[in-house]
């Protein structure tokens, strides 16, 4: 059966399902599918793709999928923002919030962080991801830059845990740490540390830290 015989709701059902699968070649040809139809980018975007990233995003956080799963999920819906992002931004759409992520100096870890920034794109986030071993004076400069809602800094290795604290007390000399909600995560990290470090939020996984990061935004967003 070929996707022009779906109704416009099983072609997006099937869009769901394909990326749960992580059926990368499938959703290009699906997103393909609905621009022809006339759907806008948004509603391929809220419809389609993160639809089905919030169906992973809670069966990996209740431990149905793991990290394998999610990262072909995500790769899926990459090959779908390949198609959307370009358009997105012709339509000049707003997405829901902007988020810059960084692994910290010292630390060249970065499978939980790009998990992490590829489940946000999929929630609607825009972000700027710095990759890794950044510096504090990296990450104040993409927040000039870019001014996002949200700083999320990532390390898997305990000694380079502490300079998450050099960028936040780097951030409050500069003046911009009050502007700025700052996410922590990684393997060793806590909310203990989150805390001590003076973070605003502790993300213990990929999936919870949408859900953090979705909740700030929308108290944000109706103040």
């Amino acid at each position: 059966m070929s996707y022009q015989e779906l109704s416009l709701e099983d072609l997006y059902l099937q869009m769901q399902d394909d990326l749960y699968d992580g059926l990368k070649a499938e959703i290009p040809v699906e997103v393909q599918e609905a621009l022809a139809r006339g759907q806008s980018p948004q509603e391929i975007l809220d419809n389609g793709l993160v639809a089905g990233m919030d169906i992973v995003g809670a069966d990996f956080r209740d431990g149905i999928l793991f990290v394998p799963e999610v990262l072909m999920a995500a790769n899926a819906m990459k090959a779908g923002m390949e198609i959307l992002r370009p358009l997105l931004a012709e339509t000049g759409v707003s997405r829901i919030g902007k988020m810059i992520l960084g692994t910290v100096k010292g630390d060249i870890h970065d499978i939980g962080k790009n998990l992490v920034a590829m489940m946000m794109e999929g929630a609607g986030f825009e972000v700027i991801n710095l990759g890794i071993n950044v510096d504090a004076e990296g990450f104040v400069a993409a927040i000039r830059e870019h001014e996002p809602d949200i700083l999320g800094m990532s390390a898997l290795l305990t000694t380079t845990m502490p300079y998450m604290k050099v960028v936040v007390d780097t951030l409050g000399e500069e003046g911009m740490r009050d502007n700025i909600y700052i996410m922590v995560g990684g393997a060793p990290v806590t909310e203990n540390f989150a805390r001590e470090v003076g973070a605003d939020a502790y993300g213990r996984d990929a999936a919870v830290s949408v859900e953090i990061a979705k909740r700030f935004m929308l108290g944000k967003n109706s103040r």
